[in-house]
Protein backbone atom coordinates (compact mmCIF):
# COMPACT_ATOMS: atom_id res chain seq x y z
CA UNK A 1 0.00 0.00 0.00
CA UNK A 2 1.53 3.35 -0.94
CA UNK A 3 2.32 5.95 1.67
CA UNK A 4 -0.26 8.67 1.98
CA UNK A 5 0.90 12.06 0.76
CA UNK A 6 1.97 14.65 3.28
CA UNK A 7 0.09 17.97 3.12
CA UNK A 8 2.18 20.73 1.64
CA UNK A 9 0.69 23.38 3.90
CA UNK A 10 -2.08 23.98 6.43
CA UNK A 11 -4.66 24.69 3.70
CA UNK A 12 -3.98 21.37 2.00
CA UNK A 13 -4.07 19.57 5.35
CA UNK A 14 -7.57 20.93 5.86
CA UNK A 15 -8.60 19.74 2.40
CA UNK A 16 -7.19 16.28 3.14
CA UNK A 17 -9.22 16.09 6.33
CA UNK A 18 -12.41 17.17 4.56
CA UNK A 19 -11.99 14.67 1.72
CA UNK A 20 -10.82 11.52 3.49
CA UNK A 21 -14.17 10.38 4.89
CA UNK A 22 -15.80 10.75 1.46
CA UNK A 23 -13.08 8.63 -0.15
CA UNK A 24 -13.30 5.98 2.59
CA UNK A 25 -17.09 5.90 2.36
CA UNK A 26 -17.04 5.18 -1.38
CA UNK A 27 -14.16 2.70 -1.02
CA UNK A 28 -16.25 0.81 1.53
CA UNK A 29 -19.03 0.50 -1.06
CA UNK A 30 -16.58 -0.82 -3.65
CA UNK A 31 -14.97 -3.54 -1.56
CA UNK A 32 -16.06 -6.78 0.04
CA UNK A 33 -15.33 -5.64 3.60
CA UNK A 34 -13.82 -2.93 5.76
CA UNK A 35 -10.43 -4.68 5.75
CA UNK A 36 -10.11 -3.91 2.03
CA UNK A 37 -11.73 -0.47 2.13
CA UNK A 38 -8.80 1.33 3.76
CA UNK A 39 -6.10 0.00 1.39
CA UNK A 40 -8.29 0.96 -1.57
CA UNK A 41 -9.02 4.41 -0.12
CA UNK A 42 -5.34 5.04 0.65
CA UNK A 43 -4.16 4.03 -2.80
CA UNK A 44 -6.89 6.06 -4.50
CA UNK A 45 -6.26 9.06 -2.25
CA UNK A 46 -2.57 9.11 -3.18
CA UNK A 47 -3.44 8.73 -6.84
CA UNK A 48 -5.96 11.58 -6.78
CA UNK A 49 -3.66 13.94 -4.89
CA UNK A 50 -0.85 13.32 -7.37
CA UNK A 51 -3.24 14.09 -10.23
CA UNK A 52 -4.46 17.28 -8.53
CA UNK A 53 -0.93 18.50 -7.86
CA UNK A 54 0.13 17.73 -11.42
CA UNK A 55 -2.79 19.77 -12.78
CA UNK A 56 -1.93 22.69 -10.48
CA UNK A 57 1.72 22.55 -11.52
CA UNK A 58 0.74 22.52 -15.19
CA UNK A 59 -1.07 25.82 -14.89
CA UNK A 60 1.65 27.26 -12.66
CA UNK A 61 -0.56 27.41 -9.59
CA UNK A 62 -1.95 30.73 -10.76
CA UNK A 63 -5.25 31.93 -9.35
CA UNK A 64 -7.08 35.13 -10.19
CA UNK A 65 -9.95 35.08 -7.75
CA UNK A 66 -12.86 32.76 -7.24
CA UNK A 67 -13.72 32.63 -10.94
CA UNK A 68 -10.23 31.49 -11.92
CA UNK A 69 -10.19 28.70 -14.46
CA UNK A 70 -8.71 25.37 -13.33
CA UNK A 71 -9.16 22.52 -15.83
CA UNK A 72 -10.03 19.69 -13.44
CA UNK A 73 -12.75 18.36 -11.19
CA UNK A 74 -13.13 19.68 -7.63
CA UNK A 75 -11.14 17.82 -5.00
CA UNK A 76 -13.82 15.41 -3.70
CA UNK A 77 -15.21 14.18 -7.06
CA UNK A 78 -11.63 13.99 -8.34
CA UNK A 79 -10.72 11.65 -5.48
CA UNK A 80 -13.89 9.60 -5.91
CA UNK A 81 -13.02 9.20 -9.58
CA UNK A 82 -9.59 8.03 -8.45
CA UNK A 83 -11.29 5.34 -6.34
CA UNK A 84 -13.14 4.08 -9.41
CA UNK A 85 -9.92 4.12 -11.45
CA UNK A 86 -8.09 2.26 -8.71
CA UNK A 87 -10.74 -0.47 -8.65
CA UNK A 88 -10.12 -0.95 -12.38
CA UNK A 89 -6.39 -1.27 -11.64
CA UNK A 90 -7.09 -3.86 -8.94
CA UNK A 91 -9.26 -5.83 -11.35
CA UNK A 92 -6.55 -5.75 -14.03
CA UNK A 93 -3.86 -6.81 -11.54
CA UNK A 94 -5.80 -9.83 -10.32
CA UNK A 95 -6.97 -8.26 -7.06
CA UNK A 96 -10.60 -8.14 -8.10
CA UNK A 97 -11.57 -10.71 -5.48
CA UNK A 98 -11.33 -7.93 -2.91
CA UNK A 99 -13.96 -5.87 -4.72
CA UNK A 100 -17.75 -6.01 -4.61
CA UNK A 101 -18.97 -8.66 -7.11
CA UNK A 102 -21.46 -6.27 -8.71
CA UNK A 103 -18.70 -3.70 -9.18
CA UNK A 104 -16.56 -6.29 -10.95
CA UNK A 105 -19.39 -6.99 -13.39
CA UNK A 106 -19.74 -3.25 -13.99
CA UNK A 107 -16.00 -2.79 -14.55
CA UNK A 108 -16.11 -5.35 -17.35
CA UNK A 109 -19.18 -3.86 -19.04
CA UNK A 110 -19.79 -1.15 -21.61
CA UNK A 111 -21.02 1.14 -18.84
CA UNK A 112 -17.52 1.40 -17.39
CA UNK A 113 -16.04 1.97 -20.86
CA UNK A 114 -18.00 5.25 -21.13
CA UNK A 115 -15.91 6.80 -18.34
CA UNK A 116 -12.59 6.10 -20.05
CA UNK A 117 -13.62 6.22 -23.70
CA UNK A 118 -13.69 9.14 -26.13
CA UNK A 119 -14.50 12.43 -24.32
CA UNK A 120 -17.56 13.17 -26.47
CA UNK A 121 -19.19 9.91 -25.35
CA UNK A 122 -18.52 10.24 -21.62
CA UNK A 123 -21.44 10.87 -19.21
CA UNK A 124 -22.92 14.32 -19.66
CA UNK A 125 -22.73 15.25 -15.96
CA UNK A 126 -19.01 14.45 -15.88
CA UNK A 127 -18.35 16.61 -18.94
CA UNK A 128 -20.51 19.44 -17.65
CA UNK A 129 -18.82 19.51 -14.24
CA UNK A 130 -15.35 19.45 -15.81
CA UNK A 131 -16.23 22.40 -18.01
CA UNK A 132 -17.14 24.56 -15.02
CA UNK A 133 -14.70 26.68 -13.09
CA UNK A 134 -13.45 24.61 -10.18
CA UNK A 135 -14.84 26.80 -7.35
CA UNK A 136 -18.29 26.78 -8.99
CA UNK A 137 -18.14 23.02 -9.47
CA UNK A 138 -17.06 22.56 -5.83
CA UNK A 139 -20.02 24.62 -4.63
CA UNK A 140 -22.43 22.54 -6.71
CA UNK A 141 -20.96 19.22 -5.55
CA UNK A 142 -20.92 20.07 -1.84
CA UNK A 143 -24.50 21.32 -1.89
CA UNK A 144 -26.05 18.65 -4.11
CA UNK A 145 -24.08 15.42 -3.63
CA UNK A 146 -22.45 15.85 -0.21
CA UNK A 147 -25.78 17.37 0.94
CA UNK A 148 -24.09 19.83 3.31
CA UNK A 149 -26.23 22.64 4.76
CA UNK A 150 -25.79 26.02 3.04
CA UNK A 151 -23.98 27.50 6.04
CA UNK A 152 -21.50 24.62 6.08
CA UNK A 153 -20.88 24.99 2.34
CA UNK A 154 -20.32 28.72 2.75
CA UNK A 155 -17.90 28.17 5.63
CA UNK A 156 -15.93 25.54 3.74
CA UNK A 157 -15.60 27.63 0.58
CA UNK A 158 -15.16 30.99 2.30
CA UNK A 159 -18.39 32.46 0.91
CA UNK A 160 -20.92 34.84 2.39
CA UNK A 161 -23.63 32.75 4.10
CA UNK A 162 -26.22 35.41 3.31
CA UNK A 163 -25.68 35.07 -0.43
CA UNK A 164 -25.03 31.33 -0.68
CA UNK A 165 -28.56 30.50 -1.89
CA UNK A 166 -28.38 32.97 -4.77
CA UNK A 167 -24.85 31.85 -5.61
CA UNK A 168 -25.93 28.23 -5.71
CA UNK A 169 -28.84 29.02 -8.00
CA UNK A 170 -26.48 30.75 -10.42
CA UNK A 171 -24.08 27.81 -10.33
CA UNK A 172 -26.92 25.39 -11.12
CA UNK A 173 -27.69 27.49 -14.16
CA UNK A 174 -24.04 27.39 -15.24
CA UNK A 175 -24.02 23.60 -14.94
CA UNK A 176 -27.19 23.35 -17.00
CA UNK A 177 -25.69 25.56 -19.70
CA UNK A 178 -22.52 23.46 -19.86
CA UNK A 179 -24.51 20.23 -20.07
CA UNK A 180 -26.75 21.64 -22.82
CA UNK A 181 -23.73 22.63 -24.91
CA UNK A 182 -22.10 19.25 -24.41
CA UNK A 183 -25.32 17.48 -25.34
CA UNK A 184 -25.42 19.36 -28.64
CA UNK A 185 -21.74 18.59 -29.24
CA UNK A 186 -22.34 14.86 -28.77
CA UNK A 187 -22.60 12.84 -32.00
CA UNK A 188 -26.34 12.16 -31.73
CA UNK A 189 -28.62 10.02 -33.81
CA UNK A 190 -30.97 11.92 -36.10
CA UNK A 191 -33.99 11.25 -33.89
CA UNK A 192 -32.14 12.43 -30.78
CA UNK A 193 -31.05 15.63 -32.49
CA UNK A 194 -34.62 16.34 -33.59
CA UNK A 195 -35.70 16.30 -29.93
CA UNK A 196 -32.78 18.39 -28.61
CA UNK A 197 -34.52 21.78 -28.84
CA UNK A 198 -37.79 20.43 -27.40
CA UNK A 199 -35.90 18.78 -24.55
CA UNK A 200 -34.19 22.06 -23.72
CA UNK A 201 -37.51 23.94 -23.67
CA UNK A 202 -39.35 21.36 -21.57
CA UNK A 203 -36.64 21.11 -18.91
CA UNK A 204 -36.36 24.90 -18.52
CA UNK A 205 -39.87 25.24 -17.11
CA UNK A 206 -40.81 23.25 -13.99
CA UNK A 207 -44.49 23.42 -14.96
CA UNK A 208 -44.05 22.32 -18.59
CA UNK A 209 -45.71 19.08 -19.66
CA UNK A 210 -43.60 16.52 -21.47
CA UNK A 211 -45.17 15.62 -24.86
CA UNK A 212 -46.05 11.96 -25.29
CA UNK A 213 -43.61 11.39 -28.15
CA UNK A 214 -40.72 12.90 -26.18
CA UNK A 215 -41.69 10.85 -23.14
CA UNK A 216 -41.57 7.65 -25.20
CA UNK A 217 -38.20 8.65 -26.62
CA UNK A 218 -36.73 9.32 -23.16
CA UNK A 219 -37.92 5.91 -22.02
CA UNK A 220 -35.75 4.12 -24.57
CA UNK A 221 -32.80 6.49 -25.19
CA UNK A 222 -30.11 6.50 -22.50
CA UNK A 223 -28.27 9.58 -23.82
CA UNK A 224 -31.36 11.79 -23.96
CA UNK A 225 -32.65 10.56 -20.58
CA UNK A 226 -29.27 11.42 -19.10
CA UNK A 227 -29.46 14.88 -20.68
CA UNK A 228 -32.96 15.41 -19.29
CA UNK A 229 -31.74 14.63 -15.76
CA UNK A 230 -28.89 17.14 -16.07
CA UNK A 231 -30.97 19.88 -17.69
CA UNK A 232 -33.97 19.70 -15.37
CA UNK A 233 -32.95 21.67 -12.28
CA UNK A 234 -36.33 21.36 -10.55
CA UNK A 235 -37.61 18.18 -8.99
CA UNK A 236 -34.58 17.13 -6.94
CA UNK A 237 -32.99 14.90 -9.58
CA UNK A 238 -29.82 16.93 -10.05
CA UNK A 239 -27.96 15.25 -7.19
CA UNK A 240 -28.62 11.78 -8.61
CA UNK A 241 -27.55 12.92 -12.08
CA UNK A 242 -24.28 14.27 -10.69
CA UNK A 243 -23.50 11.25 -8.53
CA UNK A 244 -24.32 8.72 -11.23
CA UNK A 245 -22.61 10.64 -14.02
CA UNK A 246 -19.40 11.52 -12.19
CA UNK A 247 -18.84 8.58 -9.82
CA UNK A 248 -20.38 5.85 -11.94
CA UNK A 249 -21.02 2.55 -10.16
CA UNK A 250 -22.54 2.99 -6.71
CA UNK A 251 -23.28 6.67 -7.26
CA UNK A 252 -26.82 6.50 -5.87
CA UNK A 253 -25.70 4.43 -2.89
CA UNK A 254 -22.96 6.96 -2.16
CA UNK A 255 -25.46 9.79 -2.45
CA UNK A 256 -27.80 8.15 0.07
CA UNK A 257 -24.92 7.37 2.41
CA UNK A 258 -23.72 10.99 2.45
CA UNK A 259 -27.24 12.29 3.00
CA UNK A 260 -27.69 9.96 5.97
CA UNK A 261 -24.31 10.95 7.39
CA UNK A 262 -25.30 14.63 7.37
CA UNK A 263 -28.72 13.90 8.88
CA UNK A 264 -27.12 11.84 11.66
CA UNK A 265 -24.49 14.50 12.32
CA UNK A 266 -21.67 12.12 11.32
CA UNK A 267 -20.20 14.21 8.52
CA UNK A 268 -16.60 15.20 9.20
CA UNK A 269 -15.74 18.78 10.00
CA UNK A 270 -12.48 20.31 8.90
CA UNK A 271 -11.03 20.08 12.39
CA UNK A 272 -11.99 16.48 13.08
CA UNK A 273 -9.21 14.10 12.18
CA UNK A 274 -10.35 11.20 14.36
CA UNK A 275 -10.46 8.85 11.37
CA UNK A 276 -7.67 10.53 9.47
CA UNK A 277 -4.94 8.22 8.17
CA UNK A 278 -1.77 8.03 10.20
CA UNK A 279 1.27 9.84 8.94
CA UNK A 280 -0.25 13.23 8.19
CA UNK A 281 1.75 15.98 9.81
CA UNK A 282 1.72 19.74 9.89
CA UNK A 283 4.11 21.82 7.82
CA UNK A 284 6.76 21.88 10.56
CA UNK A 285 6.66 18.10 10.97
CA UNK A 286 4.83 18.03 14.30
CA UNK A 287 1.76 15.86 14.66
CA UNK A 288 -1.50 17.74 14.54
CA UNK A 289 -3.84 17.20 17.50
CA UNK A 290 -7.48 17.33 16.42
CA UNK A 291 -10.77 17.30 18.20
CA UNK A 292 -10.47 13.53 18.72
CA UNK A 293 -7.30 13.98 20.79
CA UNK A 294 -8.97 16.57 22.99
CA UNK A 295 -11.98 14.31 23.48
CA UNK A 296 -9.74 11.39 24.52
CA UNK A 297 -7.99 13.60 27.05
CA UNK A 298 -11.32 14.83 28.43
CA UNK A 299 -12.63 11.29 28.77
CA UNK A 300 -9.46 10.23 30.56
CA UNK A 301 -9.79 13.07 33.08
CA UNK A 302 -13.47 12.23 33.63
CA UNK A 303 -12.73 8.56 34.24
CA UNK A 304 -9.96 9.45 36.69
CA UNK A 305 -12.33 11.73 38.60
CA UNK A 306 -14.99 9.01 38.64
CA UNK A 307 -12.55 6.45 40.06
CA UNK A 308 -11.45 8.85 42.77
CA UNK A 309 -15.05 9.46 43.85
CA UNK A 310 -15.81 5.75 43.97
CA UNK A 311 -12.80 4.62 46.03
CA UNK A 312 -13.93 4.37 49.70
CA UNK A 313 -11.53 6.07 52.06
CA UNK A 314 -10.12 3.95 54.86
CA UNK A 315 -10.56 0.63 53.05
CA UNK A 316 -8.31 -2.17 54.20
CA UNK A 317 -7.86 -3.44 50.66
CA UNK A 318 -7.78 -0.40 48.46
CA UNK A 319 -6.55 -2.24 45.38
CA UNK A 320 -9.56 -4.58 45.36
CA UNK A 321 -12.06 -1.74 45.72
CA UNK A 322 -10.34 0.24 42.97
CA UNK A 323 -10.43 -2.74 40.64
CA UNK A 324 -14.19 -3.20 41.20
CA UNK A 325 -15.13 0.47 41.03
CA UNK A 326 -13.29 1.12 37.77
CA UNK A 327 -16.11 -0.46 35.79
CA UNK A 328 -19.24 0.76 37.60
CA UNK A 329 -21.22 3.90 38.27
CA UNK A 330 -22.15 5.34 41.69
CA UNK A 331 -25.11 3.66 43.37
CA UNK A 332 -28.35 5.39 42.43
CA UNK A 333 -26.88 6.68 39.14
CA UNK A 334 -26.56 3.41 37.28
CA UNK A 335 -27.99 3.58 33.77
CA UNK A 336 -28.58 0.19 32.12
CA UNK A 337 -26.47 -0.31 29.03
CA UNK A 338 -28.45 -1.50 26.07
CA UNK A 339 -25.81 -4.11 25.33
CA UNK A 340 -26.20 -5.56 28.84
CA UNK A 341 -29.87 -6.45 28.38
CA UNK A 342 -30.77 -10.07 27.62
CA UNK A 343 -32.19 -10.89 24.22
CA UNK A 344 -35.84 -11.60 23.66
CA UNK A 345 -35.23 -15.30 23.07
CA UNK A 346 -33.83 -15.76 26.55
CA UNK A 347 -30.22 -15.86 25.42
CA UNK A 348 -27.59 -13.58 26.78
CA UNK A 349 -27.03 -10.73 24.36
CA UNK A 350 -23.98 -11.18 22.16
CA UNK A 351 -22.27 -8.05 23.46
CA UNK A 352 -22.81 -8.95 27.16
CA UNK A 353 -20.40 -10.61 29.53
CA UNK A 354 -22.68 -10.63 32.59
CA UNK A 355 -26.29 -9.88 33.46
CA UNK A 356 -25.35 -8.33 36.78
CA UNK A 357 -26.12 -4.62 36.97
CA UNK A 358 -22.87 -3.98 38.84
CA UNK A 359 -20.53 -5.81 36.50
CA UNK A 360 -18.84 -4.05 33.62
CA UNK A 361 -19.70 -5.08 30.08
CA UNK A 362 -17.15 -6.97 28.01
CA UNK A 363 -15.14 -4.58 25.83
CA UNK A 364 -15.81 -4.92 22.15
CA UNK A 365 -13.17 -6.46 19.92
CA UNK A 366 -12.56 -5.53 16.32
CA UNK A 367 -12.81 -8.25 13.75
CA UNK A 368 -9.61 -9.07 11.87
CA UNK A 369 -11.31 -10.75 8.96
CA UNK A 370 -9.45 -9.82 5.83
CA UNK A 371 -11.86 -10.78 3.08
CA UNK A 372 -15.58 -10.67 2.39
CA UNK A 373 -18.34 -8.93 4.23
CA UNK A 374 -18.22 -9.66 7.96
CA UNK A 375 -20.88 -12.22 8.76
CA UNK A 376 -20.76 -11.33 12.43
CA UNK A 377 -21.29 -7.89 13.84
CA UNK A 378 -18.05 -5.98 13.62
CA UNK A 379 -16.60 -5.80 17.10
CA UNK A 380 -18.20 -9.07 18.22
CA UNK A 381 -16.94 -12.61 17.97
CA UNK A 382 -19.04 -14.51 20.51
CA UNK A 383 -20.84 -17.71 19.41
CA UNK A 384 -24.23 -16.30 20.35
CA UNK A 385 -23.93 -13.70 17.60
CA UNK A 386 -24.75 -16.35 15.02
CA UNK A 387 -27.74 -17.54 17.06
CA UNK A 388 -29.33 -14.09 16.90
CA UNK A 389 -30.05 -14.72 13.22
CA UNK A 390 -32.57 -17.44 14.11
CA UNK A 391 -33.92 -15.78 17.24
CA UNK A 392 -37.50 -14.63 16.97
CA UNK A 393 -38.34 -11.38 18.73
CA UNK A 394 -40.41 -11.74 21.87
CA UNK A 395 -43.54 -9.58 21.52
CA UNK A 396 -44.16 -9.65 25.29
CA UNK A 397 -40.92 -7.88 26.20
CA UNK A 398 -40.87 -4.07 26.45
CA UNK A 399 -39.62 -2.44 23.26
CA UNK A 400 -36.55 -0.25 23.71
CA UNK A 401 -36.22 0.94 20.14
CA UNK A 402 -38.33 2.10 17.23
CA UNK A 403 -37.68 1.11 13.61
CA UNK A 404 -38.95 2.96 10.54
CA UNK A 405 -38.97 1.40 7.08
CA UNK A 406 -38.92 3.78 4.10
CA UNK A 407 -39.35 2.59 0.52
CA UNK A 408 -37.24 5.13 -1.37
CA UNK A 409 -37.76 3.87 -4.92
CA UNK A 410 -39.00 0.79 -6.74
CA UNK A 411 -38.98 -0.65 -10.24
CA UNK A 412 -40.39 -3.84 -11.79
CA UNK A 413 -37.73 -6.21 -10.47
CA UNK A 414 -36.20 -4.32 -7.54
CA UNK A 415 -36.36 -1.53 -5.01
CA UNK A 416 -34.34 0.80 -2.78
CA UNK A 417 -35.17 1.18 0.90
CA UNK A 418 -33.86 2.64 4.14
CA UNK A 419 -34.32 1.38 7.69
CA UNK A 420 -33.83 3.86 10.53
CA UNK A 421 -33.75 2.71 14.15
CA UNK A 422 -33.95 4.97 17.18
CA UNK A 423 -32.46 3.45 20.33
CA UNK A 424 -33.41 4.32 23.89
CA UNK A 425 -29.96 3.25 25.04
CA UNK A 426 -26.37 4.05 24.11
CA UNK A 427 -24.76 1.41 21.89
CA UNK A 428 -21.16 0.36 21.38
CA UNK A 429 -22.17 -1.68 18.34
CA UNK A 430 -25.42 -2.87 16.80
CA UNK A 431 -27.15 -5.57 14.79
CA UNK A 432 -30.55 -4.80 13.28
CA UNK A 433 -32.80 -7.65 12.20
CA UNK A 434 -36.05 -7.78 10.24
CA UNK A 435 -38.18 -10.28 8.35
CA UNK A 436 -39.41 -9.82 4.79
CA UNK A 437 -42.94 -10.99 4.07
CA UNK A 438 -42.85 -11.25 0.27
CA UNK A 439 -39.61 -13.08 -0.42
CA UNK A 440 -37.49 -9.97 -1.04
CA UNK A 441 -33.71 -10.32 -1.15
CA UNK A 442 -31.11 -7.70 -0.20
CA UNK A 443 -28.54 -7.34 -2.99
CA UNK A 444 -26.42 -4.39 -1.80
CA UNK A 445 -26.18 -2.44 1.47
CA UNK A 446 -24.41 0.70 2.63
CA UNK A 447 -23.67 1.92 6.17
CA UNK A 448 -23.47 -1.72 7.24
CA UNK A 449 -23.00 -5.32 6.12
CA UNK A 450 -25.76 -7.91 5.92
CA UNK A 451 -26.46 -11.62 6.22
CA UNK A 452 -29.75 -13.05 4.95
CA UNK A 453 -31.14 -16.47 5.83
CA UNK A 454 -34.41 -17.00 4.02
CA UNK A 455 -36.68 -14.08 4.84
CA UNK A 456 -34.66 -13.01 7.90
CA UNK A 457 -32.02 -10.28 7.43
CA UNK A 458 -29.39 -9.20 9.95
CA UNK A 459 -27.58 -5.89 9.27
CA UNK A 460 -24.37 -5.25 11.21
CA UNK A 461 -22.65 -1.95 11.95
CA UNK A 462 -19.78 -0.66 9.87
CA UNK A 463 -16.52 0.39 11.52
CA UNK A 464 -17.39 4.07 11.46
CA UNK A 465 -20.97 4.02 12.79
CA UNK A 466 -20.92 1.46 15.60
CA UNK A 467 -21.51 3.87 18.45
CA UNK A 468 -24.97 5.40 18.97
CA UNK A 469 -25.79 7.81 21.77
CA UNK A 470 -28.80 7.30 24.01
CA UNK A 471 -31.87 8.45 22.11
CA UNK A 472 -29.86 8.56 18.86
CA UNK A 473 -30.57 6.90 15.56
CA UNK A 474 -28.78 4.58 13.18
CA UNK A 475 -29.69 3.81 9.58
CA UNK A 476 -28.85 1.42 6.77
CA UNK A 477 -29.80 1.75 3.12
CA UNK A 478 -29.98 -1.10 0.67
CA UNK A 479 -31.03 -2.28 -2.74
CA UNK A 480 -33.17 -5.39 -3.09
CA UNK A 481 -34.76 -7.68 -5.60
CA UNK A 482 -38.52 -7.95 -5.41
CA UNK A 483 -40.45 -11.06 -4.43
CA UNK A 484 -44.20 -11.43 -4.63
CA UNK A 485 -44.62 -7.83 -3.50
CA UNK A 486 -42.90 -4.95 -1.77
CA UNK A 487 -44.73 -4.85 1.55
CA UNK A 488 -42.86 -3.51 4.56
CA UNK A 489 -40.88 -6.01 6.66
CA UNK A 490 -41.86 -7.00 10.21
CA UNK A 491 -40.27 -8.34 13.42
CA UNK A 492 -37.61 -5.67 13.79
CA UNK A 493 -34.94 -6.25 16.43
CA UNK A 494 -31.93 -4.34 17.72
CA UNK A 495 -29.22 -6.55 19.23
CA UNK A 496 -31.86 -9.23 19.70
CA UNK A 497 -34.44 -7.00 21.41
CA UNK A 498 -37.82 -6.23 19.87
CA UNK A 499 -38.51 -2.86 18.28
CA UNK A 500 -41.76 -1.14 17.53
CA UNK A 501 -41.92 -0.16 13.87
CA UNK A 502 -43.69 1.95 11.30
CA UNK A 503 -43.48 2.50 7.55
Amino acid sequence: MPDLPTPQDAAEATLFSECWDAVLSYADLCTGGSADARPLASEAFSRGIREARAAEAEIGGKSFGRRARTPRLPRIPLLLTAVRQTTATWEAQGRGGRLDPDLRLWLNSEKADRFSGPPLYRPLALRGLRDMQEPDAALLWLAEVEALPPTAVARRLGLDPEGIAEELQQVRGVFRDRCHRNHLDTPLAEECRSYARLLDAVTRSPAADVPDDLSRHLACCVECAEAAACLKLAGGGLAAALAGGVIGWGGLAYLERRRRAVESGLARSAADDADEPAGWASEDGRARIGRAGLMVAAVGVSLLALVVTLVPFGSDDGSGELEQSAGRQPVGQQVPSYDSLPSGSGQVNESTSSTSSTSSPRPTEKSDAGSGRDKEAQGDSSPTAEKEKEADPNPSEPAVCHARYELVNEWPDGFQATITVKSDYALDTWRVGWTFRDGQKVTQMWDGSFDQDGSRVIASAADYNKKVVSGGSLAVGFLGSGGDGDSAPVHFTLNGRSCTHSS
